[in-house]
């Protein structure tokens, strides 16, 4: 294994304590269990700390993970992980929708093989959703469907050894981003009067692991080169390789694009100590800058934004393991949330976030003390009103 094939599975495991992690609901729909409670906490930039709505589980089988979210609506959003992890046999992707009470499996159909681990998700509309991930025929899954079910999608150019790690998806656009013998590779389709054709791309070393798309021939990919932080650019004459601060270590996990002139990429650094800093990158337009959030020790996996300038990264705390962690920012202020802070010892990372509405959802997994995963969703309220701290429910006064 070279190098760069070490660093990319790093983040790949690290991030998500083993990637291998898994989904949701294997039952058919279980109805969100989580208890409202609120917390607050000054983190150390001096800003306060936010509020929690509940946490749940959606029950899968032994270790399951939720790899990614998607949502169109409060009552309209997407889950995709897998179940069964650590067992190459039984290992399945799963498909999972929340309609604003409760989660259920969609099944792929028509597919003897079956999905392994399913790492991204994307809706471009309530009748347009994809996945991809793994198959269990060793070639890359992609899956296109609606609340009706999911079909797999032949990719004639998709061939084993190729691997892909994020999607993303406007009306008649999917562009999915990944590796292809030891560079950086890139999948897109279009509409066409013959039906959906493909293009694939390759740049240079690296791999990619998120995708966004701010128009349909405007967009960024981001990863690693195995030495530092890597991006490309899509623009009118096609992707191509982007400037970025030179960071020794240093690689990028997910890039959410809030129009043509502002993004937020995020990912982490390598210590000589053998811990990962927390990295946040922001393009104004026309560069990308380094920002320094207020959690220093902090491992940051997924980014969303509103489309107004605010954005929320999702990831894993470990001065606060138990708790889910989501950070908030709007260019210049930055807000910590915590999770729900249960009694038993776990260690909660949260690998993806989506904001739609009021609502904020944090996807991932729970590791108890034995080493089993639990795929948990985390929901998050707007935060407090006032700089308070904000007690749970029932807590004394």
């Amino acid at each position: 294994m070279t190098r760069r094939l070490i660093r990319r599975a790093v983040p790949l495991c690290v991030l998500s304590a083993g990637l291998l992690a898994g989904l949701l609901p294997r039952a058919t729909s279980v109805a969100h269990a989580g208890t409202a409670r609120a917390q607050a906490e000054r983190s150390p930039s001096g800003d306060e700390a936010a509020q929690d709505e509940g946490s749940s589980t959606g029950r899968l089988q032994p270790d399951g993970s939720l790899s990614d979210v998607a949502g169109l609506s409060v009552k309209d959003i997407w889950a995709v992980g897998q179940q069964n992890a650590w067992d190459f046999w039984r290992n399945q992707g799963i498909i999972t929708h929340w309609n604003g009470s409760s989660w259920s499996e969609v099944p792929i159909r028509g597919d003897a093989t079956g999905a392994g681990h399913l790492r991204s998700i994307a809706a471009a509309s309530a009748a347009e959703i994809w996945a991809v991930g793994d198959g269990h025929d060793g070639l890359p899954y992609v899956a296109k469907g609606s609340r009706d079910g999911f079909d797999r999608v032949g990719v004639p150019q998709l061939r084993t050894g190729d691997w892909l790690g994020g999607v993303a998806a406007s009306s008649g656009r999917v562009v999915a981003a990944g590796s292809r013998d030891g560079k950086t590779f890139l999948l897109s389709s279009g509409g066409s009067s013959k039906g959906t054709t493909w293009k694939t791309d390759q740049g240079p070393a690296g791999a990619l692991y998120g995708v966004a798309l701010a128009g349909r021939s405007d967009g960024w990919a981001v990863g690693d080169s195995g030495a530092g932080p890597l991006a490309m650019r899509l623009t009118g004459s096609g992707w191509k390789q982007a400037a970025l601060p030179a960071i020794k270590g240093g690689f990028l996990r997910d890039v959410y694009a809030d129009g043509r002139k502002r993004a937020v990429a995020v990912g982490g650094v390598y210590q000589s100590g053998g811990g990962i800093a927390p990295l946040v990158l922001d393009w104004d337009g026309k560069h990308w800058k380094r920002v320094t959030p207020p959690e220093r020790r902090a491992e940051l996996y997924g980014v969303t934004g509103d489309g107004d300038g605010v954005f929320w990264i999702s990831g894993y705390d470990p001065r606060h393991e138990a708790e889910g962690f989501l950070l908030r920012y709007d260019g210049s202020h930055w807000t910590t949330l915590r999770g729900t802070a249960p009694d038993e010892e776990r260690t909660v990372r949260l690998q993806a976030v989506a904001h739609v509405g009021d609502l904020t959802m944090g996807v991932g997994h729970t590791l108890d003390d034995k080493g089993r995963y639990t795929d948990l969703v985390e929901r998050f309220g707007p935060p407090p009103a006032d700089a308070g701290t904000v007690k749970a429910a029932g807590e004394a006064e």
